[in-house]
């Protein structure tokens, strides 16, 4: 407790400034959106070491190793491939100097400190991050019952009385439905940009 007192007093912890959008393209993670593929930057937070850049298509990092170094390690979430859960914001107490927005891409923990004065804007992101996590997990309830409920028609065919003359046909067919069925329900619910969601939340 007292050294992380010691380093605040001293401007010599880690905590986060979020970046007002008019300055997102002085920053290092600007470098890597895929501009090309119509993707915005719609939150970005930076420390001494590290940026945390929040898109429409995925959260990109760019990892310092320390603030005296000038290494940098380039991570790309995408939302599609990596889920976001456990959202949680800490709120400052009297002597603390951030707050904190935790949450896991994935299997990574983040825990991001920002500035205290910067507690309404965090706010923002934090219904931002929840909300597509509520999404993430509903869409993938309704993935999962779109492929038990074709498993389900399969069965009840390899019990019905098929000619055999028309079998092969007939599984032929119920493959070609199944997979544009699949397709279909998979692009309705494996979304990839969140770009309304952000919109709705970020007011910064």
């Amino acid at each position: 407790m007292f050294k992380k007192i010691a380093a605040d007093a001293l401007g010599l912890s880690d905590i986060g400034t979020i970046i007002h959008p008019s300055d997102f393209d002085k920053t290092d993670a600007d470098d890597y959106v895929m501009h090309e593929d119509n993707e915005k930057i719609y939150f970005l937070i930076k420390t001494k070491s590290d940026e945390y850049c929040f898109t429409n298509l995925a959260i990109i990092h760019v990892d310092g190793t320390s603030a005296a170094s000038s290494k940098r390690t380039l991570k790309r979430y995408p939302y599609s491939q990596h889920k976001i859960s456990g959202v949680m914001l800490e709120t400052a107490g009297k002597i603390d100097m951030d707050v904190e927005i935790k949450f896991l891409i994935g299997s990574e923990r983040m825990d991001i400190d920002v500035r205290k004065d910067q507690i309404e804007q965090l706010k923002d992101l934090y219904k931002a991050l929840l909300r597509i996590s509520e999404i993430s997990y509903e869409n993938e309830i309704m993935l999962t019952m779109a492929s038990q409920s074709l498993d389900k028609a399969v069965a009840v065919l390899q019990n019905s009385r098929t000619d055999d003359n028309h079998l092969g046909d007939t599984y032929k067919g119920l493959t070609e439905f199944g997979f544009n069925w699949l397709s279909s329900a998979r692009e309705q619910y494996h979304e990839k940009d969140f770009g309304k969601v952000f919109e709705k939340y970020i007011n910064n």
